[in-house]
């Protein structure tokens, strides 16, 4: 059975066993990350040259503050999955994407899911299902009243999924709102209430 959780201070340990270990144990590469791209202002933040101790850091930092959002899985008390959903303000990386909806202002009634990671010995079984589920849930509960996502359309391997599967916002009611032209596009959803 899987347990969704919001991410908070008594689930950071959690979360950095997590990201420490089995997250990108397919994907070492992007291990130095700590779902720290988006919550950085890349116009001020050289994102190149950050270190794997220096997102950590910044992770530790916004969680404890509440400044980093999202949701674990958990199956037999373990960390099997996470998704990054946070209101669109506190992901700094996002400040100059053109806003999908009109006014603009209705941005700080936002959510923006950037990030799934699920475990390599966990994936297909629904996990990333329940994390979307949850995450739309929460954002809800937050006094978002939209969601958004960018996932890619051009995948060579699981890791190009991180934004999440595009199939995957389809089933789950997200509609198809612009084409960046570059293998990604945007896709949305009204909360409702």
């Amino acid at each position: 059975m899987i347990e969704i959780h919001p991410l908070s201070p008594d689930r950071q340990a959690d979360f950095m066993a997590f990201f420490d270990g089995e997250a990108f144990s397919d994907n070492p590469r992007w291990a130095f990350c700590y779902c720290q791209c988006f919550y950085e202002d890349h116009r001020v933040v050289n994102w190149k040259a950050r270190t794997a101790g220096e997102n950590r850091d910044c992770a530790a930092r916004r969680i404890a503050t509440g400044r980093m959002q999202g949701y674990l899985a958990y199956r037999e008390g373990r960390v099997v999955g996470w998704c990054n959903a946070a209101p669109r303000p506190l992901l700094h990386a996002l400040d100059d994407e053109p806003p999908l909806q009109s006014p603009p202002e209705e941005l700080a009634r936002t959510g923006t899911i950037v990030c799934f990671l699920v475990a390599p010995s966990q994936r297909g079984q629904g996990i990333a299902k329940a994390l979307l589920d949850a995450a739309c849930d929460g954002l809800r509960e937050q006094g978002m009243a939209r969601v958004e996502a960018n996932p890619r359309t051009d995948l060579a391997s699981a890791a190009d999924n991180h934004f999440g599967p595009l199939k995957l916002y389809l089933a789950a009611g997200f509609e198809q709102l612009r084409d960046d032209g570059d293998g990604s596009v945007w896709v949305g959803k009204d909360l409702g209430r």
